[in-house]
């Protein structure tokens, strides 16, 4: 796999219709995608020679995004701004190029706004997994 552009990584969200259409957030220029998961211990006295032990699909997993850039007050800025106000878990698709899209309900943690009096007006995101996450591979 070669080397990809960063702004082929993408978050969209999706405006709750249906069909769901998706629009990419305006103006988040950097984006982490972050996927982890709580591992659940098993380690014993009897554990060969002390090594960790660990139980197999026990855990939970979890999805992270964050996100900043331009505040551009387009269509996407509303829908962020109605959906965190109405404390709403909307969809969301996360394109990753090369590696693939995954598609779920993520609670909004974080929208934040802020600028310097000489620069643009700034935004920035937290997203939180809520619920299932499909993954289609790329």
């Amino acid at each position: 796999m070669g080397g990809q552009r960063g702004r082929d990584v993408l978050i969209k969200v999706g405006d709750g219709g249906e069909p769901e259409m998706f629009v990419a957030v305006a103006g988040i220029r950097a984006r982490t995608i972050a996927l982890s998961a709580r591992l659940v211990e098993a380690t014993t006295a009897q554990s060969p020679q002390a090594w960790r032990e660990l139980i197999a699909r026990a855990g939970t997993k979890r999805i992270e995004v964050s996100g900043s850039g331009a505040f551009r007050d387009t269509a996407s800025d509303e829908r962020m701004r109605a959906a965190y106000f109405a404390g709403e878990a909307p969809r969301f698709r996360l394109e990753v190029a090369e590696f693939g899209v995954l598609e779920g309900q993520f609670a909004i943690a974080e929208l934040a706004y802020g600028g310097e009096h000489d620069g643009e007006a700034m935004v920035s995101i937290r997203l939180q997994s809520a619920g299932l996450v499909a993954f289609t591979p790329g």
